[in-house]
């Protein structure tokens, strides 16, 4: 799945063209690489957001086309 993609389906940002911005942007980078909207997601990559001065880190536990908001917590871990 792109990256895009499961951060909109995971919920961890609310829209897909946002999603992409941020990795054209460079917000979005993945075991410390910075990364394309296009990149294939893989479990247990290391996915790390840049909100200006704050850093979320996130692991990838599940990977799933569809979701419902109470899973979509479960296709992920929060670290630090």
């Amino acid at each position: 799945m792109r990256i895009d993609k499961f951060l909109k389906v995971s919920r961890l940002i609310k829209r897909r063209t946002v999603a992409n911005e941020a990795c054209d942007k460079e917000h979005i980078s993945v075991n410390g690489r910075t990364v394309k909207a296009s990149y294939e997601v893989k479990i247990g990559d290391i996915i790390e957001i840049s909100f200006g001065a704050r850093k979320i880190n996130a692991k990838v536990l599940d990977i799933k086309e569809h979701t419902g908001k109470a899973e979509a917590a479960g296709m992920y871990e929060i670290l630090e």
